[in-house]
């Protein structure tokens, strides 16, 4: 399969069990990535359109990966991996729109 997930039947992907948990739980991994609080990030849905907070989509969490799904249609809007570097990879799946507000200026 690949190296952030074991592939389907395997002993290892039996042994690997992922916590299901909505969109705040990578919300400090994306804190990386966005120059923004990742929680105001909009997504919207290529497969079926759905769109809204990262917070509200459905996520597939392991000790290497988050698999951000759409609440609605289940499919995979994107995928953030934790690096061995210590930092975080990013992965675009089905997102037709991913919207990060633009960081407060300072005054």
């Amino acid at each position: 399969m690949s190296p952030t997930h074991p592939a389907p039947g395997t002993a290892e992907a039996a042994a690997e069990v992922a916590r299901h948990v909505d969109g705040n739980a990578i919300l400090g991994m994306l804190t990386d990535v966005f120059a923004v609080d990742a929680s105001l990030i909009e997504l919207t849905c290529r497969a079926c359109g759905a769109n809204g907070p990262l917070g509200a989509t459905d996520v597939e969490d392991d000790r290497v990966a988050a698999i951000v799904r759409c609440r609605s249609c289940t499919h995979t809007l994107l995928t953030v991996s934790r690096a061995e570097s210590g930092g975080v990879q990013l992965a675009i799946g089905a997102v037709a729109l991913l919207v990060a507000p633009a960081p407060p200026s300072e005054s």
